[in-house]
């Protein structure tokens, strides 16, 4: 987390995985997840929104249900 920080403070803005090495990015993702997720974790972008993510989740649901459903008239055919 420290490296992001020190980068943003270096650059001004939120620091793009360019900005560090191939080896750094490998360790920081490995340690924080995914760039926006380390991004959050550091502290330097704000969490993303919960709302949205559970809506996101649902939509995935119904959609499954439903292909689900439409497989099963399929074979009733």
């Amino acid at each position: 987390m420290r490296l992001l920080v020190e980068k943003s403070r270096e650059l001004d803005r939120y620091p793009a995985r360019a900005d560090f090495s191939d080896a750094e990015v490998v360790a920081i993702k490995a340690h924080l997840g995914p760039w926006p997720r380390a991004l959050e974790a550091a502290g330097l972008k704000p969490p993303r929104d919960i709302d949205r993510l559970e809506k996101n989740r649902e939509k995935r649901r119904r959609a499954k249900i439903a292909r689900r459903e439409q497989k099963l008239e399929n074979r009733e055919k």
